[in-house]
């Protein structure tokens, strides 16, 4: 894992099972990779164990790891697509009616929106 900025606003826990889904998502962890042991995270972040063991079992409870008796949480073979789905769906939702709005409300045309975003692109 990598250096993890913890916040204020969220327990620790859901902010660390969040960290894991993002890498997930990004690819760092593909389906059929371990997670580090709960003791290696909690060492390194200097973490409470049962924090740790918390975000990893809510993982668990989602079907995103698995798992394996004496070998550790493993990536389940359908993580990413549930992930992908579950994070199109919550984009779709929550947060492209904003998006929307904002465009609606700027006037701009689906054209204006084309352009722009392929002059921005590298």
């Amino acid at each position: 894992m990598t250096a993890i900025q913890w916040s204020d606003g969220a327990p620790i826990y859901r902010q660390l099972k969040e960290r894991v889904i993002a890498m997930m998502l990004d690819g760092v962890l593909k389906p059929g990779d371990a997670l580090p042991s709960v003791r290696q995270v909690a060492a390194e972040y200097q973490l409470n164990p049962i924090t740790v063991s918390r975000a990893y079992q809510e993982l668990a409870d989602e079907a995103l790891v698995e798992k394996r008796r004496g070998l550790g949480m493993y990536v389940t073979e359908e993580a990413a697509k549930k992930l992908l789905f579950n994070e199109r769906e919550r984009f779709l939702r929550e947060e492209w009616p904003l998006v929307l709005e904002r465009i609606m409300r700027l006037g701009l045309t689906p054209e204006e929106l084309l352009v722009d975003a392929k002059a921005g692109s590298p």
